[in-house]
C-alpha cells in the first residue's frame, strides 16, 4: 500500500454538524467545520497496525522487552462474533517490533472492510489472543477480574444495587503496564486500569513461554480495589491511562470528569459577579445530590429554555455504587423510581476531593500492593500522566473540554522521600504566550509557546489533612443544608429546592466560590506564597477552577495522551496528544483561536536541561469532520492513548467519532518520525503541497 505520507489528498469543503463525542463533552452546536489547510497533515511517516473490533476504543497500549505488542479491548459491542463481544486484554502472537526505529518490520494493514473483519481485533502482522477477558474468575474463585465489591464481598452491579454505573461491569479496561519481576521481561505482574466507578487496577501474573507465547494465571490474579489499602484510601473512580515510572511502578490516572465547578472557559468569579450560577454552574457542586447524575434532567425541568449543560453531569454516574464500596448502607428506594431518590445518610459516602489524582502501586509484587495518591500534582480528569527521568518532574493531561495540561515539580526525586506523603512541589499550569497560536492559523503551522504559571506549594501530608476537613458530608446533608422543606415530609420539594439554592449560591458543603475569589485576589496581590494559610488548599483541591482565575490557559479540549521514551532525557521528546481540536481552542476568544480540526492533533516537545518543555510542535494533524473516505480513511482521528517505544516511534490509539470514513472501526497506528517530511502532505487552498515543517534530526 502507498504510504500515508506520500500520499496527494484532495481538498473539500464539506460542512459537518457533530454531536456529542464518545466521552460527552462536544459541545451542543459545533460551528461549520470549513476545510483547514494541511488537515490532515504527517510530518513523518504513519502506518496503520491494527483495527479493533467494532464498538471498541484502542485503549492501554504496551510493548514487551521483546517487541510484542498488547491493547485492551474496551467496550466492544455485544454483537460482535466470540470472543470479540466481550472486554478483553490480547497481544500479538507471533509478532515482534524490530525496536531498530524503522516502520519496515510490518506491512500496512488495510482497512477493515467485511463484516468479518469489522467484527474481530486484526493486526498487520501476528494474530491477536487473548490474555484475559473482564470477569473471569480469578483469585481462587472470589473475584471477577474487573469486578469492584463491597467491604463484605458482594460484587457491585446493577443486578445487585439501586442506582446508576459508570460503564457496564468489567468493560471498560483500558492502561496496561508490565512490572517484570525477572531480568529478561519474561516474567512479573500485568497491571490493568479499568474505567469504571467504582474505579479498579487488576493484577495479573504473566509469563512468556517458549515460543513466545504468554499466560496468565487468573488463579492468582486479584483486584486491588478489593484489597483494604485502596479501601482505606478511600478507592479509586474512572481509571483511564497511566505510565510506568521510573521507579518501576504503575501509576494510573483517575478520569474524574466530574470535577467541573463551572462550564467551559466561565471562571468562578463570572458566578460571584452575576450572583447566581445559572448557565454557568458545574457538576462538581451536585456531588452529594441524592441521585447526582440526575442534575441535568432537573435542571431542564426547572429552567425549560433557560436550561445549559451542567459540564460533567454525565460523570456523576456510579457515585452511589463508589458509597456502597466504600461500606455505605444502601436506603429502601421506592420500586417506581424516578429522579427522585431517597438520600444516603451513611458518613462513608465519598468525599469529592478524594478523587481525580494519579495513583502510584507502590510495593507492586507484594501480596498486597500499596496504593498512594499525589493529591500534590493535582485534581483534574486526568487521562495520563508521564513520569520524567529526573525522577521530580510530571506532566498530566486532563481530559475533556476546557481543560489544562500540568506540570508538577518535586523538591527531592520521588522515590527518595520514605514516606510518599511527605512528597514535596510545585503545581504549575500552562500559559500559552505566542500571538500566531491566536491569529486562527491551521494547527500544522503554529507551535505553541508556554509559560508555567505556579499555582502553590505543600507536601502531599498536607493537602491529604486539607481533604479529611469534607469527609463524612452525605446526601442527606446536601438537603438539610440547602432546603428549608424537611426532605422526610416531602423528598420532591426539598430536593428542588436545594438544587435551585446550590445553583443560586453554589454548594455550602464544600470549598466555597468565595474562597476561590478570595485565593486569586490574594494570589495576584502577593503570589502563590502570599495567601492566606486556610487558603492553600485551593489550587489542589480545586485546580481548573484556581488556573482559570489566574489567567492560565485552560482551554484544551479532550488532552488524553503524554508519553516519552523511557529513561528520556534533555533533548529527547515528549509527546501530548489533543484528540479534537475544537471548541475553545477554535473560538474568538482566549490564548488558543485556531483552525478548527475536529480530528485533533498530535505535539512533541523536546526536553529541556531541568525537563522543562516550552514549545509544543505539531507532527500529526488529523482531518476535518468533512473529509471524505478518501481521506478520512488513512488519518490518524481522535488520538487517545499514545505509547513511544524504545526506538522513538509512538503508538497512536484512536477513540474515533469516524467522520467520513468507510468504516466504522478504531485503529492503532504507528508513526515514525525520522522519516523527513520536507514536503506537506494535507489540505491546502491553492493546491501548494510544500512546508518547511521538515523533521530535524
Amino acid at each position: 500500500m502507498v504510504e500515508f505520507t506520500r500520499r496527494k489528498l484532495m481538498a473539500t469543503s464539506v460542512a459537518a454538524a457533530l454531536g456529542a463525542s464518545v466521552s460527552g463533552v462536544a459541545s451542543s452546536s459545533p460551528p461549520e467545520d470549513k476545510n483547514t489547510p494541511r488537515a490532515p497533515y504527517v510530518r513523518g511517516e504513519l502506518k496503520r497496525f491494527s483495527s479493533t473490533a467494532f464498538g471498541a476504543e484502542v485503549t492501554g497500549p504496551f510493548v514487551f522487552n521483546d517487541g510484542t505488542p498488547l491493547y485492551s479491548l474496551q467496550h466492544p459491542s455485544r454483537d460482535n462474533p466470540a470472543p470479540f463481544n466481550n472486554s478483553g486484554i490480547g497481544y500479538f502472537k507471533d509478532f515482534q517490533f524490530s525496536m531498530d526505529g524503522k516502520s519496515d518490520d510490518f506491512s500496512e494493514l488495510s482497512t477493515p472492510q467485511t463484516n468479518e473483519e469489522k467484527g474481530k481485533v486484526r493486526g498487520a502482522n501476528g494474530d491477536y489472543e487473548f490474555i484475559a477477558h473482564g470477569g473471569d474468575s480469578i483469585n481462587g474463585g472470589a473475584e471477577l477480574l474487573g469486578v469492584t465489591q463491597t467491604p463484605d464481598g458482594t460484587n457491585i452491579t446493577q443486578d445487585t444495587f439501586t442506582g446508576t454505573q459508570y460503564g457496564d461491569t468489567a468493560y471498560n479496561p483500558d492502561c496496561n503496564q508490565f512490572v517484570a519481576t525477572n531480568e529478561e521481561g519474561t516474567e512479573g505482574y500485568l497491571f490493568t486500569n479499568w474505567e469504571n466507578s467504582p474505579g479498579n487496577i487488576s493484577r495479573i501474573p504473566l509469563s512468556q513461554e517458549k515460543g513466545g507465547k504468554w499466560s496468565a494465571d487468573l488463579e492468582n490474579a486479584i483486584n486491588l480495589a478489593n484489597t483494604e489499602p485502596f479501601r482505606d484510601l478511600g478507592g479509586t473512580r474512572i481509571n483511564c491511562y497511566g505510565d510506568l515510572t521510573p521507579w518501576t511502578t504503575m501509576i494510573s490516572g483517575e478520569e474524574n470528569y466530574a470535577h467541573t465547578r463551572v462550564a467551559l472557559t466561565a471562571k468562578v468569579s463570572d458566578i460571584v459577579e452575576q450572583g447566581t450560577g445559572k448557565g454557568l454552574i458545574g457538576a462538581s457542586q451536585f456531588w452529594n445530590r441524592p441521585n447526582p447524575n440526575g442534575i441535568q434532567e432537573a435542571v431542564n425541568a426547572y429552567y425549560g429554555d433557560d436550561s445549559w449543560d451542567v459540564q460533567g453531569w454525565w460523570a456523576l454516574t456510579g457515585v452511589e455504587f463508589l458509597a456502597y464500596y466504600l461500606g455505605a448502607t444502601p436506603p429502601d428506594q421506592p420500586s417506581d423510581e424516578d429522579n427522585t431518590r431517597k438520600p444516603i445518610g451513611d458518613s462513608s459516602y465519598p468525599n469529592p476531593y478524594r478523587y481525580g489524582y494519579f495513583v502510584d502501586v507502590r510495593e507492586p509484587t507484594a501480596e498486597i500492593p500499596q496504593p498512594v495518591k499525589y493529591y500534590i500534582m493535582g485534581r483534574a480528569a486526568w487521562e495520563a500522566p508521564d513520569i520524567q527521568n529526573d525522577l521530580r518532574t510530571v506532566y498530566g493531561c486532563s481530559d475533556g473540554d476546557s481543560k489544562g495540561i500540568y506540570k508538577f515539580v518535586a523538591d527531592e526525586e520521588i522515590p527518595t522521600y520514605e514516606d510518599p506523603m511527605d512528597v514535596t512541589g510545585t503545581l504549575y499550569a500552562p500559559k500559552v504566550t505566542n500571538e500566531e497560536a491566536a491569529k486562527k492559523n491551521p494547527p500544522a503551522d503554529v507551535n505553541l509557546e508556554f509559560e508555567w504559571i505556579e499555582l502553590g506549594h505543600a507536601t502531599n501530608a498536607e493537602i491529604e489533612s486539607w481533604i479529611a476537613e469534607y469527609d463524612g458530608i452525605t446526601q442527606v446533608d446536601y438537603l438539610e443544608t440547602h432546603a428549608d422543606t424537611d426532605w422526610e415530609e416531602d423528598l420532591t420539594a426539598a430536593l428542588e429546592e436545594a438544587d435551585k439554592e446550590v445553583v443560586e449560591n453554589g454548594n455550602q458543603d464544600y470549598i466555597t466560590s468565595q474562597e476561590i475569589v478570595e485565593w486569586a485576589e490574594q494570589y495576584e496581590s502577593t503570589g502563590p506564597d502570599g495567601v492566606d494559610e486556610e487558603l492553600r488548599k485551593i489550587p489542589f483541591l480545586e485546580t481548573r477552577a484556581a488556573a482559570k482565575e489566574i489567567g492560565a490557559t485552560i482551554e484544551f479540549n479532550k488532552a488524553e495522551g503524554v508519553d516519552s521514551i523511557d529513561n528520556a532525557g534533555p533533548g529527547d521528546y515528549i509527546y501530548f496528544a489533543i484528540s479534537e481540536l475544537n471548541d475553545d481552542m477554535a473560538t474568538d476568544r482566549g490564548d488558543v483561536q485556531m483552525e478548527r480540526v475536529d480530528g485533533g492533533v498530535v505535539y512533541r516537545a523536546k526536553l529541556e536541561d531541568d525537563y522543562n518543555v516550552s514549545t509544543l510542535e505539531p507532527v500529526i494533524v488529523g482531518p476535518d469532520a468533512s473529509d471524505p473516505a478518501a481521506i478520512a480513511d488513512d488519518a490518524l482521528i481522535n488520538v487517545d492513548n499514545i505509547y513511544v517505544m524504545d526506538d522513538g516511534r509512538v503508538l497512536c490509539c484512536e477513540d474515533a467519532d469516524q467522520f467520513g470514513r468507510s468504516y466504522a472501526n478504531d485503529c492503532m497506528y504507528v508513526y515514525d518520525p525520522s522519516e523527513d517530511a520536507d514536503h506537506g502532505h494535507g489540505n491546502t487552498e491553492d493546491g501548494d503541497d510544500s512546508d518547511n515543517l521538515g523533521y530535524k534530526k
